[in-house]
């Protein structure tokens, strides 16, 4: 892959810096955009490396669950998604400038547990749910089981370009 998305990257946790959490966002960002046939140069994405109790915080702000998550999304843009289909996807306005996809914020602890209970290696782990939450931010959706299965089959093709295991 030869073009990059621009991410702009803030490690709230100092437990992210033993890890390659830059590296490990810009592969999955880039897989997820290429994967949706867009040029990731064309995209900015905002993430936040946080702790448990800053996602937690997050999560009962934004979506009413008083409990930590170990991703979360906000799409810069409104999208509309027909069921069991891929949602209309952005288009850069400008030759040379990036669109706003939106913000990501991922929490070490629950995804160190997670790979731990689910027996996965903590990148691929990382790199799932950064895919997972990229699709998001383009306005991919899991609520309704057709919508589910348009994504977790999207997310299984770009993992593997990855060379990471089917999540599912």
């Amino acid at each position: 892959m030869t073009s990059s998305a621009t991410l702009d990257v803030l490690i709230e946790d100092p437990a992210w810096a033993a890890f390659e959490l830059e590296v490990w966002a810009q592969q999955a960002c880039n897989a997820a955009l290429a994967g949706v046939n867009l040029d990731p140069a064309g995209f900015e994405i905002s993430l936040m490396g946080c702790d448990d109790a800053r996602i937690a915080t997050l999560n009962t702000d934004f979506r009413g669950k008083a409990q930590s998550t170990n991703v979360l999304s906000w799409p810069a843009g409104e999208h509309t998604l027909p069921k069991g289909q891929w949602p209309a996807l952005p288009i850069p306005t400008i030759m040379g400038e990036t669109e706003e996809l939106g913000d990501i914020a991922i929490a070490f602890g629950v995804c160190q547990r997670e790979s731990v209970d689910q027996d996965k290696s903590f990148s691929d782990h990382v790199r799932h749910l950064l895919v997972h939450a990229t699709l998001h931010l383009l306005g991919f959706d899991h609520i309704h089981d057709e919508d589910a299965a348009v994504m977790e089959e999207l997310e299984t093709q770009i993992l593997a370009r990855l060379g990471v295991c089917d999540p599912y």
